[in-house]
């Protein structure tokens, strides 16, 4: 793309942005009232104290499932087009790439691991 082509793209952005803004507040809310101003919390009231700290180790999971599933994203496809590679005789050049690859997310793991992201506690 050319660099004509890149600032019209970007100047296009920047002018849907700055419509949908401008249209979202030129447009009023139909009704207004307290309850439709509130946090929307599936209709129950709550009860107690609502700020409540979560143990950060539900994120640090959650992020290393994020990773392998990530890993599977890449991989499903690699092995769906390995037997062309094969015959194309870039088999080998795209395994090693995909050992390595590998390497290091197992890498990532070993290292979640000994820092005890994976204990569920």
């Amino acid at each position: 793309m050319n660099s004509e082509g890149l600032i019209l793209m970007f100047l296009l952005g920047v002018a849907l942005v700055g419509l949908a803004v401008i249209f979202s507040s030129i447009v009023p809310h139909k009704t207004k009232n307290k309850q439709k101003s509130e946090p929307y919390e599936s209709g129950v009231p709550t009860i107690g104290k609502t700020w409540i700290q979560f143990n950060v180790g539900y994120y640090l999971f959650a992020i290393i499932f994020l990773v392998f599933a990530v890993e599977a994203v890449f991989l499903f496809p690699w092995a769906v087009v390995m037997r062309g590679m094969v015959e194309d005789g870039l088999g080998m050049i795209a395994f090693a790439e995909v050992v390595i690859f590998c390497i290091i997310l197992g890498l990532g793991l070993l290292y979640a691991w000994k820092k005890q992201a994976l204990k569920w506690e």
